[in-house]
């Protein structure tokens, strides 16, 4: 965790057209790269092939199976990473970057309800989701899992690569389990709340290290938390290792693991990804910021009650810097709070932490309830100096990163690590409220007596918002909220069934004031629709509150099936229908 100057990729650039003049196919299950143009390489490996910018360092792990997985500069990673890798503790910022690897039970363990799998005979999956800024394809067909890390200004480079791709002569098929990639199943879980109450050393590393490192270190090292870079958009290193099992065993076998989000940067440096200048667009940042790092904790395993830590690397305050940061914050604070979660901030103690002290009882903003502060003055303690007053997060609440980017080894498992000081304890984070709810979904599914979760949340919220008293919104459909859907759902004239499905959804998440918007058009409104048109359309509408041209052709896909007159332009008849459910 160091301040860098992430290199910046070029976004936009057309590869799609440059594969009709690649030559002969390669020998496939090699890893091979070459250039059919000045700007443009092509690297194909098990039968998979890309075009990829020719800046892009190539990497083939089966010559260099420790080289660092990291996204901080362009690159392709070619094959299986090892249990070992050298990554510098201090990789900080993401640009874009390829992993493709066999799909071996390893790397099957690695997918998500969100990996896509291409048809067969095809290499694209035009419509993969994004996950936690990462795409994530399994090409069955070439036997490959392909990961590919993002940011938002970078995500339409890294799809056009991506779309680029085709399979070559004798690439042969290997099929991801089906079972890796179950949403429906139990899901493992961490030991107890993260990192729970705990007085000693730990560290934190840019990837989380594999089992056989974790088991060396356990019997020979002082450590026994862990710091794992969990979500964000910035993040440096992908995570090979850091997966549902993973954070089972090491909680199981004692370690307490303190998640990281490494996210958007203070307006006042040099980072490509920023917090936003406008205090309130910064809030809604962290909150954003926030449900991705809860739907990553959840797919861990990482329960409510844990503490996650947004890192904010060291910057130079002024009045406006500081007030983005602590917006930011408090939108990250209290969405966390929502899903029962404890909120931690990382920054440098002379920046992001003493502004956090210095606004430690402004009403205007929300108070994180963890500090984990960089100071490597060596000392292994809690102590603050003058950066924080003694009496502020006091009670358990702080973790001293005291020494930065040094190499440790034990058992035979070398680590570029920072160590860390931990005097932390269980938390109880403020009751339940639709303060900072997440709204923003790419499917919503229907949801009834029995299921929990962010949408019975933002169910919850619209209920109440509606009228209808769907009790506690804490994330769990009991009788009362089902009482409130049956009295909604009445009121608009649909099945009474008490179940939140498509109709009741897009009768929800319409509801409001009713302007006429089209092509063009921006804000709350335009939000509301395009969550209504995903809910009623059952397909993914970007929800970014521009009506753009996607926004124009889900509209009129959805005036059509409706028979409404399909102009593509929002107006009292296709409001209506909406709020009605229809």
């Amino acid at each position: 965790m160091s301040s860098r100057t992430p290199w910046r990729a070029r976004a936009g650039t057309a590869l799609l057209a440059v594969l009709a003049s690649i030559g002969a196919f390669a020998v496939p299950g090699s890893a091979v790269a070459d250039s059919p143009s000045e700007s443009l390489q092509t690297v194909t490996y098990h039968g998979y092939r890309i075009a990829v910018p020719a800046e892009w360092q190539v990497v083939d792990l089966a010559e260099d199976p420790r080289a660092c997985l990291r996204f901080d500069r362009p690159a392709v990673y070619l094959g299986e990473p090892a249990d070992q890798n050298d990554c510098p503790s201090g990789v900080v910022g993401r640009t874009a970057g390829i992993v493709v690897e066999p799909i071996t039970a390893r790397s099957a363990g690695q997918s998500t309800a969100a990996t896509a799998r291409t048809q067969r005979g095809k290499a694209t999956a035009p419509t993969a989701a994004s996950s936690n800024d990462t795409i994530q394809i399994a090409v069955e067909d070439a036997g490959v899992l392909v990961t590919a890390a993002h940011t938002p200004g970078t995500e339409s480079l890294v799809r056009d690569i991506l779309a680029s791709a085709d399979l070559t002569e004798g690439a042969e098929r290997t099929v991801l389990p089906r079972a890796a990639q179950r949403s429906d199943a139990a899901p493992l879980a961490a030991a107890g709340p993260q990192p729970g109450s705990y007085l000693g050393k730990g560290f934190d590393a840019c990837a989380a290290p594999s089992q056989a490192a974790m088991n060396a270190w356990q019997t020979s090292s002082p450590y026994s938390a862990v710091g794992v870079y969990i979500s964000g958009s910035f993040r440096g290193c992908s995570q090979p290792n850091l997966t549902a099992s993973w954070v089972t065993a090491q909680t199981g076998n004692g370690w307490r693991l303190f998640p990281i989000d490494v996210g958007r940067q203070a307006p006042c440096t040099s980072y490509s990804l920023k917090i936003s200048t406008d205090p309130a667009t910064a809030k809604s940042q962290g909150v954003t910021a926030a449900a991705g790092a809860i739907t990553a904790a959840s797919n861990l395993g990482i329960p409510a009650g844990s503490a996650i830590y947004s890192d904010i690397e060291a910057y130079t305050s002024t009045a406006s810097c500081k007030a983005s940061v602590m917006s930011y914050l408090s939108g990250w604070t209290e969405r966390l709070h929502t899903s029962g979660y404890l909120s931690g901030l990382y920054s440098s103690a002379a920046s992001g932490i003493k502004d956090a002290a210095s606004e430690y009882n402004n009403g205007a903003y929300t108070r994180v309830d963890h500090l984990f502060y960089a100071w490597w003055n060596g000392a292994a303690d809690t102590n603050t100096g003058s950066y924080v007053p003694s009496n502020y997060w006091s009670n358990h609440q702080r973790i001293h990163q005291y020494a930065g980017e040094v190499t440790e080894s034990y058992g035979g498992y070398s680590i570029n690590i920072d160590r860390d000081y931990l005097d932390v304890g269980n938390g109880t984070p403020p009751p339940a409220s639709c303060t900072g709810a997440n709204y923003n979904f790419t499917a919503y599914s229907t949801v009834q007596s029995g299921s929990s979760g962010d949408q019975v949340k933002a169910a919850q919220c619209l209920l109440d918002a509606a009228g209808f008293d769907p009790g506690t919104p804490d994330g769990i459909f009991g009788s009362a909220t089902a009482t409130a859907a049956r009295n909604f759902q009445t009121s608009k004239g649909l099945t009474a069934d008490g179940a939140v499905g498509a109709k009741t959804w897009t009768a929800l998440l319409s509801r409001g004031s009713t302007p006429t918007v089209q092509n063009g058009s921006s804000g709350e409104a335009v939000t509301r629709l395009q969550r209504a048109l995903t809910a009623a359309l059952g397909r993914t509408v970007g929800i970014d509150g521009a009506f753009g041209s996607g926004t124009a052709q889900a509209v009129r896909d959805y005036q059509s099936s409706r028979g409404l007159g399909a102009d593509g332009i929002v107006g009292p008849a296709t409001w209506s229908a909406l709020q009605s459910g229809k």
